[in-house]
C-alpha cells in the first residue's frame, strides 16, 4: 500500500495522487497546474498507460485538466466521479481543450513568422472527447469494489455541485487500511448546494489548506445587498454587470436573483431583465438543473418538489451567440448583465466593462474573488482608468464588492473538517495551499487535535501498511535556463527587477502624501503598466 504525492504538493493547483494497493494503480485528481508554481512535480513513477483507475473529486480544471493529456499518452483506464461531476466535466474539458488548441494556433504563426518550430498543443479536443468516453459515474453513499480488497466511495463535500471527498477502504495480506482524500471542502450553509458531509472514521488522511489561516468575512444578508445595490443602479438608469465563473457562482448569483424577484425587493423596477451572457455558464446551469436532489440542500430540494426552479425566474436571458451578445449592449433598458470570466482577464465580461465601467450610473458588482494581478482586483483597489481592446476607458462607474461569498471552507471550517474523524488518525498529509500555508496548517492540525501531520512536497512516497516514509522530498524549484542567451536575458530582466523594486520604495516613501498627488501617480503607473502588458 504506497502512496506518492505527484501534484499540488506546496502549491495551491495541479492536484494529483498515485495510489498503488490490491494489485491497483489508482490516481486521485489529475489536474493542471494554473498560475505561478514554485516548485517542480514529479514524474508519474509508472506509465500512464498502467494507470487502471483516475477517481476525480470534482470538475475544476486544477483537479481534472490534465485527464486529456493523460489519455494522448495511453490512459484508457476507468475515470470515477459523481454524476454531477461527470456531466461538468463534459463542458469543462472541451472548453479546456478548446482553449489548447487555439492556444497553440497563435503561439504557431508566431513561431512561423519568427523562423521557429511549431509545438503541438499540449492536448486536442479528440483526447478531451476520448476520455470523456472513460468515466463512469457514481452516486454519492455507494460503496463500489474496484478490485479484491480495493473499495471507494464518495461523500458530498459542499464545495461544488457533484464535489466529494473520496473514502477509499484497502486489505491487503491480511492489513486493512482506510485513507480519505477530502477534495475541496465547501463552505457551510451556501445557496443550492449541501453544506460538507463529514467523515468520521480512517487512519489516513490527505486534506486540502486553500484557505489555511484565513477567515471569511461575512456581510450580511447576500439577498439584501444584491437586491439594494441593484434596485439604487436600476433607478438612476444603469446597467449592473456582473463579472461571475462560469460553474458554481454563476448559478448561486441566479439563485439570489429569482428570491429578489420573489420577495419584489427591487422597487424601481419590479420587472428588471437579467442577461446570462457565457455560453459556458448556460451549459453549467443546466447541469445544475438536471442534477438536483442528489446534490441539492434541503431548502432547494424543497422548491423543487414544489415545481420551483432555483435557477430560473421572469425575465432571465440567455445569451449563446455572439450576436446575442453584441444586442445586449445596444438594449438601452437598464438591466442586469452577468458574464464570465469571474476575474474579468478574459471573455464577454470586458466588452461588458467597456460599455459600462465608463457610465456613472452603472454599477460593477464583484461576488467573487479577484486574485492579485488581475483586472478585476485592479478595478476593486480603486484603478481609474482601464484598457480595454487596445482603448484606454476611464472607470466612473460605481465598484460594489460583497463579501464572504466563497465555494472555499477558511480555517475554521477546515478544522471542523478533521476534527469530525472520531478514530485515531495515524496522519494527515496537509496538501493543495500555497508553500508556507501548508507547512503553517499541518502545525495547526497536530497543536489542535494532537494528530502527527505534515506537508509533503512533490516526489514524497509513504508505506500506508507499515505507517512510515519510502521517500522523503524536500521540494525542487523551478529551475531555469542556464544557457548563454538566457544568461544575457536574464541579466537584462534583474535590471528590470531592481528598477520594479526601486518603484515599490518610491511608493512607500509616498506614503501620507496629499490624495490627488497620490491617484496621479497611481495612473501614471497604471499607463505604464498597459504599455508594456503585452
Amino acid at each position: 500500500m504506497k502512496l506518492t504525492f505527484i501534484g499540488a504538493d506546496h502549491e495551491v493547483t495541479g492536484s494529483c495522487h498515485l495510489l498503488e494497493a490490491c494489485g491497483l494503480n489508482v490516481l486521485v485528481d489529475c489536474g493542471m497546474e494554473q498560475g505561478v508554481n514554485k516548485f517542480e512535480n514529479a514524474e508519474l513513477p509508472i506509465s500512464y498507460a498502467d494507470v487502471d483507475y483516475v477517481l476525480a473529486t470534482h470538475s475544476h480544471i486544477d483537479h481534472v485538466g490534465m485527464l486529456p493529456f493523460i489519455y494522448a499518452k495511453g490512459f484508457r483506464g476507468q475515470v470515477l466521479a459523481t454524476r454531477a461531476t461527470t456531466d461538468l466535466c463534459e463542458i469543462m474539458l472541451k472548453d479546456c481543450a478548446h482553449i489548447q488548441e487555439s492556444e497553440a494556433e497563435w503561439k504557431n504563426r508566431k513561431a512561423k513568422r519568427a523562423g521557429r518550430q511549431e509545438e503541438p498543443p499540449l492536448y486536442t479536443m479528440n483526447d478531451a472527447e476520448g476520455v470523456l468516453e472513460q468515466f463512469v459515474p457514481c452516486d454519492y453513499g455507494h460503496t463500489i469494489r474496484l478490485a479484491e480488497g480495493f473499495e471507494v466511495r464518495f461523500t458530498d463535500v459542499g464545495h461544488l455541485l457533484g464535489s466529494a471527498s473520496i473514502e477509499i477502504w484497502m486489505t491487503e495480506g491480511g492489513c486493512s487500511k482506510k485513507i480519505v482524500f477530502s477534495g475541496d471542502i465547501g463552505n457551510e450553509k451556501k445557496p443550492l448546494i449541501r453544506s460538507p458531509q463529514y467523515i468520521f472514521q480512517a487512519d489516513y488522511v490527505v486534506m486540502e489548506s486553500t484557505y489555511g489561516g484565513r477567515f471569511h468575512k461575512s456581510s450580511g444578508d447576500h439577498v439584501e445587498e444584491f437586491a439594494r445595490i441593484i434596485d439604487e443602479t436600476l433607478a438612476i438608469g444603469g446597467n449592473v454587470v456582473i463579472p461571475a465563473f462560469a460553474v458554481g457562482r454563476t448559478q448561486e448569483v441566479l439563485n439570489y436573483i429569482r428570491v429578489i424577484k420573489e420577495r419584489g425587493l427591487v422597487k424601481s423596477r419590479p420587472d428588471f431583465e437579467v442577461y446570462l451572457d457565457s455560453p459556458m455558464a448556460v451549459e453549467a446551469t443546466a447541469v445544475f438543473k438536471e442534477n438536483r436532489m442528489d446534490c441539492y440542500n434541503e431548502e432547494t430540494r424543497a422548491l423543487v418538489k414544489k415545481g420551483i426552479s432555483p435557477l430560473s425566474f421572469p425575465g432571465l436571458r440567455l445569451s449563446v451567440t455572439s450576436n446575442d451578445s453584441i444586442a445586449i449592449n445596444f438594449d438601452t433598458k437598464p438591466k442586469v448583465i452577468i458574464s464570465a470570466a469571474g476575474m474579468c482577464d478574459a471573455g464577454r465580461i470586458r466588452h461588458h466593462l467597456k460599455h459600462n465601467l465608463w457610465r456613472p450610473e452603472s454599477t460593477i458588482l464583484f461576488a467573487g474573488y479577484q486574485a492579485v494581478g488581475t483586472l478585476g482586483r485592479s478595478i476593486i483597489d480603486g484603478r481609474e482608468e482601464v484598457k480595454l481592446f487596445g482603448e484606454p476607458i476611464e472607470v466612473r462607474a460605481r465598484i460594489e464588492k460583497i463579501e464572504g461569498i466563497s465555494g472555499h471552507a477558511d480555517e475554521a471550517g477546515l478544522l471542523k473538517w478533521v476534527g469530525s474523524f472520531m478514530s485515531d488518525l495515524q496522519q494527515v498529509f496537509v496538501v493543495h495551499g500555497d508553500d508556507e500555508v501548508c507547512d503553517q496548517f499541518a502545525a495547526t492540525v497536530k497543536d489542535t487535535f494532537g494528530i502527527e501531520a505534515m506537508a509533503p512536497y512533490s516526489g514524497t512516497s509513504y508505506d500506508l501498511e507499515k505507517g512510515c516514509f519510502i521517500t522523503v522530498s524536500r521540494g525542487i524549484p523551478i529551475r531555469r535556463d542556464t544557457s548563454e542567451k538566457t544568461k544575457k536575458a536574464a541579466g537584462v530582466f534583474a535590471r528590470l527587477l531592481a528598477a520594479g523594486d526601486r518603484l515599490r520604495k518610491v511608493i512607500m516613501h509616498n506614503e501620507g502624501g496629499a490624495n490627488k498627488d497620490l491617484a496621479k501617480f497611481a495612473d501614471q503607473i497604471h499607463s505604464l503598466c498597459d504599455k508594456w502588458d503585452r
